[in-house]
């Protein structure tokens, strides 16, 4: 494969206006050079980093379709939100990082041990015994997911000239979308056909992952040398703001998605602990981390703490979609194989979303009203969702996941490109560290809010449909834990247990619909910044 060449960095006699990088600096790193690799070898690199991406869209689909029956049949439904949070938690562990230490120890080894960590979680996922391994392996492969999308960005920023981004960040999604239609019907098949049932779905994620970290190896390693020789720079990486971060969305997650009434002392003492985290994480990150992993001046850019807020706010409706839709239709009665096909309309849709909006980018080079017109398109989505009953068309669901996918990616390629276009080129890793952060915390907490929201509704309208009836906090702790169990209820029972679930969902619905809203407001700071159409800027 050829290597790359370098091109020089401007200096202090470099005039100002010159059609050339400008001297952009991160605290007091170095210029980052730029790198001039053929077009050839540019599309077998992304391919490669591509492979990460759809991966890891596959596993996304392949949880969203079984989360219901794996906590079923781990007997802890009411811990179906850790399954799902678990892997946005490492990922908003290594996504900080991933910028600083690739850019030292060079892009292809950091694919490598991204796929082996994601390939590690799977497994342990894949013989977990209890509800905590599986947490656990969910965790793990969050680390390597996280890379895996992260370091993706952070080749397209090496390689590809901002104006033409647009478009190869639309294939890129064309390649999450492709991933996420494999696999929902996959996993939802493996789990109603074979023995090993939903263990199945993690074991067969690892041979993949073995080849893709080969491929890497090979592809990529030679070809994108490492931005800084020095290893001393890892000394100086922000270990501190990563633990910092970790610790408050983890007691923010204990706080929002223990079951337990709002009232209870662990929700009143884990969510200001944990905003007490975060106010020592912003002032860590703006007084003491030499290198933090989110520079507070940045975020004190409008357009980039309004792409970052937006990013968050998406992720988080689009995570509570993929984990709650289908438990709807599962409650409704459909296998898991047919939420899986169903689930396809949303993964359809995001190739379209993100093509038409990368392509409408190239042209005119503004992305501020793509973002609006792909928020209004996710909202759209969600509000047909509030719309939806135990015995309302089919067509809803998929109606709102199509719109929902479609203007998901759609919002994930503008916000991307958005805050690259914002800052200078020496701290696009950094910003686009923080963007991928902003994403994983996102989809934490709306994944947790949604959770803390249905959790609540249902186990309330459980209690109200069978208080002071026999046995009945023992019936509503097994229709709590075991999805399946709304089988074996007596008709009377399982009437009131169906509507309580579908109010919950309403609920769940409901709050969806105003982060959308949310998201629209988060427009308004954002500017149109020129989108440079080479290398050096």
């Amino acid at each position: 494969m050829p290597a790359p060449s370098v091109a020089a960095a401007p200096n202090a006699s470099t005039p100002l206006l010159r059609d050339t990088w400008p001297e952009g600096r991160d605290d007091d790193d170095e210029a980052t050079p730029v790198l001039e690799v053929p077009p050839s070898t540019v599309l077998v690199i992304m391919c490669t980093s591509w492979l990460g991406i759809f991966i890891a869209a596959m596993d996304a689909t392949v949880v969203a379709t079984l989360a219901g029956p794996i906590s079923s049949d781990l007997r802890s439904l009411s811990t179906l939100s850790w399954i799902a949070t678990a892997y946005l938690v490492g990922s908003a562990a290594s996504q900080p990082l991933c910028g600083r230490l690739t850019d030292v120890l060079g892009r292809g080894p950091g694919l490598v041990a991204s796929h082996a960590l994601f390939a590690s979680g799977n497994l342990a996922c894949g013989l977990a015994r209890g509800p905590h391994a599986m947490v656990l392996g969910r965790a793990v492969a969050g680390v390597g997911g996280g890379g895996l999308t992260c370091i993706a960005a952070l080749l397209a920023s090496d390689l590809i000239p901002l104006r033409r981004r647009g478009v190869f960040q639309g294939v890129a999604n064309l390649w999450y979308g492709a991933g996420a239609m494999v696999g929902g019907v996959a996993g939802g098949l493996l789990y109603d056909r074979t023995a090993l049932g939903w263990r199945w779905a993690f074991l067969a994620q690892v041979p993949p992952s073995v080849l893709c970290a080969a491929a890497a190896w090979l592809l990529v390693g030679g070809a994108v040398p490492p931005k800084q020789s020095d290893r001393s720079l890892l000394a100086r990486i922000d270990y501190t703001g990563a633990l910092l971060t970790v610790s408050f969305v983890v007691l923010l997650l204990l706080g929002l998605s223990a079951g337990v009434p709002w009232t209870h002392p662990l929700p009143l003492t884990a969510v200001p602990l944990a905003l007490l985290l975060l106010a020592a994480f912003v002032w860590w990150e703006g007084r003491r981390a030499a290198q933090p992993i989110i520079p507070v001046r940045l975020l004190g850019d409008p357009t980039v703490l309004a792409a970052c807020g937006i990013s968050a706010l998406s992720v988080g409706v689009m995570m509570a979609a993929l984990f709650y839709v289908p438990l709807y239709l599962q409650v409704r009665g459909e296998t898991a194989t047919m939420a899986g096909v169903k689930l396809l309309c949303a993964p359809a849709s995001m190739p379209l979303g993100a093509m038409a909006v990368g392509y409408t980018m190239t042209v005119t080079g503004r992305y501020v009203g793509l973002t609006a017109a792909s928020i209004l398109v996710m909202g759209a989505g969600v509000a047909v969702f509030t719309a939806q009953h135990d015995r309302s068309s089919h067509w809803l669901t998929y109606t709102g996941l199509f719109l929902l996918g479609g203007g998901y990616t759609g919002v994930l390629t503008t916000t991307q490109i958005a805050c690259i276009a914002a800052v200078e080129h020496a701290q696009q890793a950094v910003v686009t560290s923080a963007m991928y952060l902003a994403r994983s915390l996102g989809g934490t907490i709306g994944l947790a809010v949604a959770s803390a929201v249905y959790q609540n509704a249902l186990r309330t309208g459980l209690w109200q449909a069978f208080e002071g009836r026999p046995d009945a906090g023992e019936q509503i702790r097994r229709i709590l834990d075991h999805l399946g169990y709304l089988e074996q209820l007596p008709p009377d029972w399982r009437a009131g247990a169906t509507k309580a679930f579908m109010d919950a969902f309403h609920a769940t619905w409901l709050a969806m619909l105003v982060w959308a809203v949310l998201n629209l407001v988060c427009v308004y700071p954002m500017k149109n910044h020129k989108l440079h159409s080479t290398l050096k800027r």
